[in-house]
């Protein structure tokens, strides 16, 4: 039960966090130029697609029988997750959002 209550704050959290971005991203957008807009961009593709992959993956499997931390691991889980998801980001958020940025460009220009 509890451990569905958990699952249930981290998909609010990861919800909150997304539309968060969003309207942060959305904002910072209209205002910069190409490069500072395409940083932006990366930024908020990255971690918005690893966010939720993260929250995702922790849904799948239940709390281990014998070496689980209790609270204090629930919440330093989520600080993990939040430094992990910006590594990631950092590192490989270019490959998926540089396409996805090309064709923003155009649907701009056009």
């Amino acid at each position: 039960m509890i451990s569905g209550i958990h699952n249930q704050s981290l998909t609010n959290q990861a919800a909150a966090h997304s539309k968060s971005n969003l309207q942060q991203s959305g904002n910072a957008l209209q205002a910069a130029p190409a490069d500072e807009m395409q940083t932006l961009f990366r930024d908020f593709v990255g971690k918005t697609l690893f966010g939720e992959l993260m929250s995702s993956m922790h849904k799948t499997h239940d709390k281990a029988a014998y070496f689980h931390g209790g609270q204090a691991e629930e919440i330093f889980q989520q600080q993990l997750d939040q430094v992990m998801v910006d590594e990631i980001s950092d590192s490989s958020a270019s490959q998926i959002a540089d396409p996805m940025f090309e064709l923003f460009q155009l649907s701009r220009r056009g």
